[in-house]
């Protein structure tokens, strides 16, 4: 193994010897310059791993040295050392992207600190945090066997899901496997727990906030203090959210976070119209017929979401000034981005964002998005990089702006599909890919959550034996004509629908201004 050359410029290098000893006796090999000349001349010549740097030396200063050194090589790691505290040096150097910041004098454990966090930095928390998944592996393991209601699976789910986004950050393939597997085993008891207790959750009161009662119970508390942005981002996975969370710590502060359960199916036609309608599908059906579409009625199937709205809140005895805005296109969202001013004056303002479920949707249809979404750590990458470039973070920027108390939320999520499962129904027979409702349902019992009536769990029925089905785990619902074209052409794809954690269990945040 190659030794670690460090360049160390200081115009008063002789009085560092000790220093120098101390790190060629750990192996590492030091060169030496007085000046800044002499050091980009060294630079220019010379492949070396970082670099210490004194701030106040004749000639061209270290902040001088350092400019000169990110233009020669952008990705050397520069360690600033300086007698001074004085503020601006410290900010000149962290503007110029110092990879550390020491103030003299410094021992040699310093020195080496620095050198062990930017040049060991991927090993050590690499090996740490393969060291700490292990050990919660076993906890996470005992866990499955015990848990046993909606906020623990709630809380395990989040854990699995942080434990993902650190092995994803080291890339070791052998520990992300095991994680992959412990998921899998997570959605199959989690399937088992919401086929045991998702009828209970209507009746007695006791269950977890869900779609229909999402907006009494979460939403108008916090419509009383402040106008505020409702946003709804279609499809959007507990993960996605983690992944660019980090991008509205500028502009917003997180108030609240908790999660709720998407009803099912998991699918939009019945998720976010019992969102805005306050109400469960079967009572849509029944109340607001003509607003209402089965999965066989011609037509759109969310086109009255600002009319449920309106009736909730009237029900609620909100008397607010409110709009309602449905973003399906680039085009819409900077003409609304252009304009949002004029939102100034309300007292809620709700926006839908339909990208992250077109997205998944484009996945199944071009290849292109298949290659840029090919996983689950691709798939949060492009909705990061979605968010960061779209019209809805200008919207959120303005919004901070004007003092709007942000909620952001969700109707369901998606799962990566890996395996079909056989059906067979009639012409009648619903299309999705994750649930089935239509008469003379013939399928596999092990993979599905049944419901021969529908009513139990407060969904309409098509006709009077039409039942639902949902598919468990990563299983998505093939015919058996043509069977092998199918299941090939749908694995590996983003679909929801059915019974998993990435599909039922959402974030719903709230966010002050800063």
């Amino acid at each position: 193994m190659n030794k670690i050359t460090i360049l160390w410029v200081d115009d008063e290098i002789d009085l560092l010897k000790p220093h120098i000893i101390f790190l060629e006796k750990k192996n590492y090999e030091v060169v030496t310059c007085k000046s800044g000349q002499e050091a980009l001349e060294e630079i220019t010549n010379t492949q070396f791993d970082i670099v210490f740097l004194d701030e106040n030396m004749p000639g061209i200063s270290g902040l001088e040295t350092l400019n000169e050194i990110k233009i020669i090589d952008a990705t050397l790691p520069v360690v600033m050392i300086t007698k001074s505290e004085e503020e601006y040096i410290m900010e000149e150097a962290i503007g110029s992207k110092i990879a550390d910041y020491l103030i003299k004098p410094v021992n040699p454990n310093q020195i080496l600190l620095s050198l062990k966090k930017n040049l060991d930095n991927s090993r050590l928390v690499s090996e740490k945090t393969t060291a700490n998944y292990q050990q919660e592996f076993r906890k996470i393991s005992l866990d499955l066997s015990m848990v046993n209601s909606y906020e623990e699976w709630a809380d395990l789910y989040k854990k699995l899901i942080y434990w993902e986004l650190q092995l994803e950050e080291i890339e070791d393939s052998g520990m992300f496997e095991i994680l992959e597997s412990q998921k899998a085993e997570a959605n199959s008891h989690f399937g088992k727990f919401v086929d045991n207790n998702y009828t209970d959750w209507f009746n007695d009161g006791d269950g977890p906030v869900m779609s229909h009662t999402l907006f009494r119970n979460l939403i108008e508390p916090e419509l009383k203090d402040k106008p505020t942005l409702l946003v709804v981002i279609d499809n959007l996975r507990y993960d996605q959210w983690f992944a660019f969370e980090d991008t509205l710590n500028t502009f917003y502060r997180k108030q609240k976070e908790v999660p709720y359960y998407s009803i099912l199916p998991t699918a939009t036609q019945y998720a976010r119209n019992a969102i805005f309608s306050g109400l469960t599908p079967l009572d849509m059906e029944k109340k607001y017929s003509d607003w209402w579409k089965n999965d066989t009625d011609d037509g759109g199937k969310n086109l009255f979401e600002d009319k449920f709205l309106g009736a909730q809140l009237k029900r609620l005895g909100l008397d607010l000034k409110w709009e309602y805005h449905k973003i399906s296109s680039l085009k819409q969202g900077r003409h609304l981005c252009q304009n949002f001013k004029t939102q100034k004056e309300n007292d809620l303002t709700v926006i839908v964002y339909n990208f992250v479920d077109m997205l998944s949707h484009a996945r199944t249809e071009m290849e292109v998005i298949k290659e840029l979404a090919s996983n689950d750590k691709a798939y949060r990458s492009l909705t990061k990089s979605w968010f960061k470039n779209s019209p809805l973070l200008d919207i959120i920027q303005q919004a901070q702006q004007m003092g709007l108390k942000l909620i952001i939320t969700t109707d369901h999520g998606t799962i990566n599909v890996k395996q079909p499962s056989k059906v067979i129904g009639d012409k009648q027979t619903s299309l999705n890919l994750r649930y089935k409702t239509g008469r003379s349902l013939t399928y596999e019992d092990k993979d599905v959550l049944a419901a021969t009536d529908p009513s139990k769990i407060h969904l309409p029925s098509i006709n009077m034996s039409s039942s639902f089905i949902f598919a468990k785990n990563d299983l998505f619902f093939a015919y058996p004509n043509n069977y092998n074209h199918y299941a090939s052409y749908y694995r590996n794809t983003y679909q929801h629908g059915g019974v998993s954690l990435e599909e039922m269990i959402i974030p719903f945040v709230v966010l002050e201004p800063r």
